[in-house]
This record gives structure tokens, C-alpha cells and sequence, in this order.
């Protein structure tokens, strides 16, 4: 087992694993949230140990800086791909080769900006332990939006998100996977946390009703695209309560 989760924690993060495999990886999809909930762990701590001594526009700077750096920005590259698809007129095939494209277009580029943008200014507005919690919450339930939408979903082509999302129509992980996240989430969120578990519920399903329409179903960049949308929408939720 151990050695099944190492795979997971190195496809998510910049920890290498060398006994890594996609079909491993998906097999254990489930396990995602566990790793979301080791990167909060991390993060949460820098950007709670950081908030005593820095401004907090500074510490959400840092606190950006590190997610980046331990996720490799893997799924950022995602989201950008899912908007150039977005942006394109026409068949959904035509969408699905411009998200293919390994160039980053015009609305790839806008949307990471306003992205990182949204992160800095709205960790920002908290800090301490509650700054330690948004940021616990939000990368669990990121982690969690990608397992729901592969369950969901159905794949849009043949690839490496193929396995992933047949691995994960079996709803006992589905069941595994929800029970992973929601013992956090209610112990250290409490109310707040189940209203960010509603809205990473809608917003996944609204994006997986946007990629089938869109490109016909789920690719490895929709599931990055949702990872990074979730994370921002639940802190968003997490300052404005």
C-alpha cells in the first residue's frame, strides 16, 4: 500500500517515485484527497508560521510561490490548456487539438494570471490558524473535485486521463475517496468546510457539463483545469464567510 500511495504522491507533487505507473496511479485515484491533505499539511504550515512575522500580502506571495513549486505546476499548465480549448470556434475536435497544442495561447495566458491573481489577493485576507485551515480545506477538496469528475465522467479521447476515469466507475473508491475528505473537512471546517464541499460539488459538475459539451467528455486537462478552479473557488468561500 505504501508503495502504491508513493506512486500517487509522485504524480501529484515533485516528490519522485520509481516505481511509478499510470495504471498504478489510477488504479489508486481514490487516494488523491490524502495527498491533498499532505500538501495542506505543509503549505497550511509555512503560510501559519509565515503570518507572525510577514504582511500578509507578502506571506499569500509565498504561500502561492510554494504550491507551485511542491505541485510542479502540473494542473496550471492544465487549466491554461482547458481555456485555450474553451476559447476556440468550432467542432469539438478542433477544441480538443488546440487544448492539445503544446503552445499556451492568448486565453491559456489570461486565465493563469487572473488566476494567480485571485489565489494572492484572497489568501491574503486571512492568516494565523484560520489561513492554516483555508488552505488544508481548499488543496483536500481540489484533489477530491478531480476524483468526483472522473467518476462522472467519461473520457472525450483515448489518453492518459483513459484510466483514470475507468478505474474510477467503481463507486466504492468514489465512497473511499468522499470518506477521506469529508472527515477533515467537517473536523476542521465544521459548517464552513460543508459549505466549500457544496460549492466544489456544483462547480465540478458544472465543469464536467462544460468539458462534455465542450470537447465531449473529461480530458487530463479538464481534471487539472477543475483542481485549480476548486482551490481558489473554496478559499473564495472560505474569506467570505
Amino acid at each position: 500500500m505504501f508503495k502504491e500511495i508513493g506512486s500517487v504522491f509522485s504524480f501529484l507533487t515533485i516528490f519522485p517515485s520509481t516505481n511509478a505507473s499510470l495504471d498504478t496511479i489510477a488504479k489508486y485515484m481514490f487516494m488523491f484527497p490524502i495527498v491533498g491533505i499532505a500538501i495542506g499539511l505543509l503549505i497550511g504550515s509555512l503560510g501559519f508560521g509565515l503570518s507572525f512575522f510577514l504582511e500578509p500580502l507578502l506571506v499569500s506571495l509565498l504561500v502561492v510561490a510554494s504550491i507551485a513549486i511542491v505541485t510542479g505546476i502540473h494542473h496550471a499548465d492544465g487549466l491554461a490548456d482547458f481555456a485555450d480549448g474553451l476559447m476556440v470556434k468550432g467542432s469539438k475536435d478542433k477544441k480538443l487539438k488546440a487544448m492539445k497544442d503544446l503552445s499556451t495561447g492568448s486565453a491559456g495566458i489570461v486565465t493563469i494570471v487572473l488566476y494567480l491573481i485571485g489565489l494572492i489577493i484572497t489568501i491574503s485576507l486571512t492568516s494565523g490558524f484560520d489561513l492554516f485551515k483555508a488552505i488544508l480545506i481548499s488543496e483536500i477538496l481540489a484533489k477530491f473535485s478531480m476524483v468526483l469528475m472522473a467518476s462522472l465522467g467519461k473520457s472525450a479521447s483515448l489518453g492518459s486521463n483513459s484510466p483514470f476515469v475507468e478505474f474510477m466507475k467503481d463507486k466504492k473508491k468514489l465512497t473511499a475517496a468522499f470518506l477521506i475528505m469529508l472527515i477533515p473537512v467537517i473536523v476542521i471546517g465544521e459548517t464552513t468546510g460543508l459549505i466549500m464541499l457544496g460549492v466544489t460539488i456544483v462547480l465540478t459538475m458544472f465543469l464536467l457539463a462544460l468539458s462534455t459539451r465542450s470537447f465531449g467528455g473529461v480530458t487530463g486537462d479538464v481534471l487539472g483545469a477543475t483542481n485549480e478552479f476548486t482551490r481558489l473557488a473554496s478559499l473564495m468561500v472560505f474569506v467570505s464567510i
